[in-house]
């Protein structure tokens, strides 16, 4: 139970840097790039996890790094940035809170990992307070901006259950680095069709791609691959509702927002659900899930997550 509790914390740092990168890119990077904006985001991340780990991708890890580049950056980027652009930090946060049951649910179907009656209870509750926090019908919303965001979490959702059944025999930094690379290299080609000339950078753009190339990217990912192996995907998925919850609080924070008595009450509720479908529960119910040895199941296929329980 402690071991799990360590790496639902470990896990938690990449909602909170994603709650954060809306923010950042909202308000310092290029409106008009998500091509640029993207590839700009993942090359940096990718070149210095690779340079971290000096690992190559060897055998279908060449192909596999492609598929999950494609979903879980060049797309997911893209469509993250164009929402951050064209949303209010809060609700551009608020529909990917949507994720756990989409993650749940794709696990269900790819892995047969059925949610747990605490990870679904934790679901409901913790969506009943994005919805309090969030969804007050004050400004006028961008049809579009919701659009890209639904989008990316129902891509990241499959993407990265994916990622968690394919992870077994390869290092964390590694398989982050090579879908990092992959999905940076196949946004440049389209960036320079599509958006022409690379944008010219003020000096805050530059420290704001900075930011969420190293924070919220190389290390908020790894964080959450790493995740993926070791914990059930709901309690990985009910982790991130912590970026909703990240994005009221730098709204209140650096905008000097007052929270009222509604948002602080959907505060509450969203770390509830946390705490519903925390991992205590799933050691109680099935044991801890143990790393992934360098073989995976020793038969030289990739091992399912819910499979490499003791």
């Amino acid at each position: 139970m402690e071991a799990n509790m360590r790496w639902a914390a470990l896990t938690a740092v990449a909602p909170v840097a994603w709650g954060t990168n809306y923010f950042v890119t909202r308000e310092f990077l290029p409106a008009d790039r998500p091509l640029y904006g993207a590839a700009c985001r993942a090359l940096p991340a990718g070149l210095v996890l690779l340079a971290l780990c000096r690992r190559r991708p060897r055998g279908a890890w060449w192909w596999k790094s492609g598929v999950l580049g494609l979903l879980n950056v060049s797309v997911f980027f893209v469509l993250v940035y164009v929402a951050s652009q064209a949303l209010p930090t809060s609700l551009a946060s608020t529909v990917m809170a949507v994720s756990p049951l989409a993650m749940m649910l794709t696990a269900w179907f790819l892995v047969s990992e059925r949610p747990r009656a605490g990870h679904l209870a934790g679901a409901g509750v913790g969506l009943a307070g994005v919805c309090l926090m969030l969804l007050t019908g004050g400004e006028e919303v961008s049809v579009a901006g919701v659009a890209a965001s639904a989008a990316a979490m129902l891509t990241s959702s499959f993407g990265y259950i994916l990622a968690g059944r394919w992870s077994g025999g390869v290092d964390v930094l590694a398989s982050t680095a090579w879908q990092l690379l992959a999905g940076g290299l196949l946004l440049l080609p389209a960036a320079v069709v599509v958006e022409g000339r690379p944008p010219a950078l003020s000096a805050p753009a530059l420290l704001g791609f900075a930011y969420v190339a190293l924070v919220a990217t190389a290390l908020a990912f790894t964080c959450w691959f790493a995740g993926l192996r070791r914990l059930p995907a709901g309690t990985v998925g009910l982790l991130g509702l912590l970026n909703p919850v990240t994005g009221v609080l730098l709204g209140t924070v650096i905008a000097a927002e007052s929270l009222t008595p509604q948002q602080l009450a959907g505060l509450a509720l969203v770390l509830a659900g946390v705490v519903l479908g925390r991992p205590a529960r799933a050691a109680r119910r099935g044991g801890r899930v143990p790393a992934p040895r360098a073989d995976g199941d020793g038969s030289g296929r990739q091992t399912p997550s819910r499979r490499i329980r003791r």
